[in-house]
């Protein structure tokens, strides 16, 4: 029988994290390079590349901001070196405002404009850096329940080992948790299309079934309005090659990963996630690492992600834990997956058993053991927006 519970890091606000890490956040992409600079001279530190946070429209802004004090409020980090040039859109203190409106984590600041140039913010950030480093190695792991997980489910490379074997095995081990009182998140609004209509019929109400379809109506219209159809490009060429067909087949695939749970709740991109909600859903683009960042900034603490060719995929805040069901895949890709989740279509072992084996995987991870993209430091970033730069 799978453990029920695990061992992470309590914060300030009560949520609990599986990781400890001190995050070196840009607040645009000018000051991207300044925050890997730093995050690279301190152990513990992680940072990502912001392409967004300048030049962009009022909504589109409001989202990036969204999802950076997202990042920055996820139980996985501790505290957080805020570092803008100055002169962006998306300013520091604002930043500052909207992760204070989530989380009460320590938080410190630097502009880059207002130091001096890059160089004298990477010495100051890397002091910054270095007193939080000091603070969080010293909160220690206590026992949590899994009822406290919020879960992250995501697939790329799929083909029809996905949709067989390792996205059915991601439902059960879904179903597992929600039954335990914890949170599972489904995503990739592209990647419902054709199958809307199977996942809103176990909406425990209307409202909740209205808002799943309006996701995905107003992502179809979205791509209308540039002459496009959402089956142009999906299925990806990787998806057809490894033998899927239409859109319809991948996106039935695709929800399996949320078992058989009825659907509690739906989310906008980086939507704070509650815990203990059961099965919910989140709208966020179908590319992997996009989809991803935006369940990561609800407060994933961990991600699964299914894959049928193969994908390295990681991301800098949440571990990604990665499974195929295709055996030659998982010979080919060992590197890069953590489960060989082929037995669920093959054999010998049942789906329960695989079920129960991934559960004490998790449970390892959520205690400190990493994950193939962690070891690799694969952090693959993207946020999306929605209109183009200004």
């Amino acid at each position: 029988m799978p453990k029920t519970t695990f061992m992470g890091y309590r914060r300030p606000d009560g949520r609990v994290g599986i990781r400890n890490h001190v995050l070196i956040l840009p607040t645009s992409i000018c000051a991207s390079d300044t925050t890997e600079r730093i995050a690279r001279a301190v152990d513990g530190c992680v940072s990502f590349h912001n392409q967004n946070g300048c030049s962009q429209v009022d909504v589109d802004r409001d989202l990036t901001l969204a999802t950076l004090a997202g990042i920055a409020a996820n139980p996985n980090i501790y505290g957080i070196v805020c570092v803008s040039l100055g002169c962006e859109g998306c300013q520091n203190d604002m930043v500052v405002d909207e992760i204070r409106k989530r989380t009460n984590k320590p938080i410190k600041t630097i502009v880059i404009q207002q130091v001096g140039g890059s160089i004298r913010a990477v010495e100051e950030g890397t002091r910054m850096a270095m007193e939080l480093r000091a603070e969080a190695d010293l909160v220690e792991r206590e026992k949590a329940d899994v009822s406290e997980l919020i879960f992250g489910t995501n697939c790329g490379g799929s083909d029809p080992s996905s949709g067989l074997g390792s996205n059915p095995l991601i439902g059960e081990v879904s179903d597992w948790l929600v039954e335990r009182g914890a949170t599972s998140v489904l995503c990739e609004t592209p990647e419902i299309f054709g199958a809307e209509k199977v996942l809103a019929r176990r909406a425990v109400n209307q409202e909740v079934a209205d808002k799943l379809l309006k996701a995905v109506y107003d992502y179809e219209k979205y791509v209308h309005m540039f002459g496009a159809e959402m089956r142009e490009g999906n299925p990806s060429p990787g998806n057809m090659a490894g033998g899927l067909t239409p859109l319809e087949e991948k996106s039935l695939g695709c929800i399996h990963k949320g078992g058989h749970s009825p659907l509690n709740a739906g989310y906008g991109y980086a939507d704070q996630l509650k815990p203990r909600e059961g099965l919910v859903v989140m709208d966020t683009p179908g590319n992997d690492p996009s989809s991803v960042m935006g369940i990561v900034a609800g407060g994933c603490q961990l991600v699964v992600f299914s894959t049928g060719l193969g994908t390295p995929t990681g991301n800098s805040i949440a571990p990604v834990y990665r499974l195929t069901a295709n055996k030659r895949t998982y010979e080919a890709m060992k590197d890069n997956t953590d489960l060989d989740a082929s037995p669920t279509i093959y054999g010998p072992e049942t789906m329960e058993e695989m079920r129960d084996r991934m559960l004490d995987d998790i449970i390892e991870i959520c205690n400190g053991r990493k994950v193939c993209a962690e070891v690799l430091d694969y952090t693959e970033t993207a946020l999306p927006h929605i209109c183009n730069y200004m």
